[in-house]
C-alpha cells in the first residue's frame, strides 16, 4: 500500500520568531519513503536539521515577520495491515528495563503519575500484567472519555481529563500514558499521520493524530486510546514524554494560525502526479 502524506501550514508572525519543527517522519520510517520528503518554507530562510534526544528528526529556523508557509507532499509505502498484536508480550519489572525506558515511568508536564497511584491500583491492580493490562487501560480510557474538538485545551493534563472525561486525541493519550506508567509500564507519547484508511469516511478535517507506545517484551508497541479498533496507516513523526516533546511546531513568540491542512490518503502508485499544496 502507498499512502500520500503531507501538510500545508501558514502562520502569521508580528515579528521575526525562532521556531522548532517536528515535520518529518521518524528516521525509522524514512526507508519506506517513495518520494523525497522535503520541508519547503516560504519565504525561503535558512533551515537547520537535527535529531533530538528522543530520536526525532527536527528542524530549526527563524521565521520573518508576516505570513510564513511550511509544506510537504510525499508518498510512503505501508504494509496495509493494522498495528500488530502481541498478546504474550511480557511486562518487565523495573530492574529489567533498559535505562532509556526509565524516564517513561516518571511524571511529566501533562502526565501526573504521582497523583494516580491509588486510582491505577483500584482500576487495574487485578488485571494480568503485560498486553492484557494495556488493553484494559486503552479500553477504559476509550469508554470513559468523550471525544470532541470543542474540548481542546493546550493546558489540559491527564488529571484534568480523568475528572472532566472530555478531550481530543492528545487528552486520551495523556491519560492512557499516565495509567500505564503508574502500573509500571513504560509509556511514551507519539504523533503523526493517521488517515481514514479501512474505515467509513469521517466528516471532519484531517489532522495530525496522537497515540501512545508501551514497552513490552523488549520493544515498543503502538496503541490508540481514542479509537476502539486497531487502525491502518500510522505514520509516526515524533515520540517523547508527552505533547511537550512532540509539538509539530514550537514558536518562541506570538503568532496567528492562518492555514492548517493535513492529508494521509491511500494512492494506487508511488508517483506524485498532482501537487496538493
Amino acid at each position: 500500500m502507498f499512502i500520500r502524506v503531507g501538510y500545508d501550514i501558514v502562520l502569521d508572525f508580528p515579528a521575526p520568531t525562532t521556531m522548532t519543527l517536528l515535520l518529518h517522519v521518524l528516521p525509522e520510517f524514512e526507508q519506506y519513503l517513495r518520494a523525497p520528503e522535503r520541508l519547503v518554507v516560504e519565504p525561503i530562510v535558512p533551515v537547520s536539521e537535527f535529531i533530538d534526544s528522543f530520536g526525532n528528526h527536527c528542524a530549526r529556523l527563524v521565521a520573518p515577520a508576516g505570513k510564513f508557509r511550511m509544506h510537504n507532499d510525499t508518498v510512503i509505502e505501508h504494509s496495509g495491515g493494522t498495528e500488530p498484536e502481541f498478546p504474550d508480550a511480557k511486562q518487565h519489572s523495573v530492574d529489567e528495563l533498559p535505562t532509556e525506558c526509565l524516564q517513561f515511568l516518571l511524571p511529566s508536564r501533562y502526565c501526573e503519575v504521582d497523583r494516580f497511584n491509588q486510582i491505577g491500583e483500584e482500576l487495574f491492580g487485578k488485571t494480568a500484567p503485560g498486553w492484557a493490562r494495556v488493553s484494559a487501560i486503552r479500553d477504559w480510557v476509550h469508554s470513559n472519555v468523550e471525544f470532541g474538538y470543542q474540548y481542546a485545551s493546550n493546558t489540559k493534563t491527564a488529571w484534568d481529563v480523568f475528572h472532566d472525561r472530555k478531550g481530543v486525541c492528545r487528552d486520551f493519550t495523556h491519560l492512557a500514558i499516565t495509567l500505564c506508567r503508574v502500573m509500571g509500564i513504560p509509556a511514551r507519547y507519539a504523533t503523526g499521520y493517521l488517515g481514514d484508511i479501512g474505515i467509513p469516511p469521517v466528516d471532519c478535517p484531517m489532522d495530525f493524530s496522537a497515540c501512545f507506545q508501551v514497552y513490552l517484551g523488549g520493544r515498543w508497541h503502538t496503541w490508540d486510546a481514542r479509537h476502539p479498533i486497531r487502525r491502518i496507516g500510522w505514520i509516526l513523526m515524533a515520540t517523547g514524554r508527552d505533547a511537550t516533546d512532540c509539538a509539530i511546531t514550537t514558536t518562541f513568540g506570538l503568532h496567528t494560525l492562518e492555514k492548517f491542512q493535513v492529508w494521509a490518503d491511500e494512492v494506487p502508485t508511488p508517483e506524485l502526479t498532482v501537487a496538493k499544496v
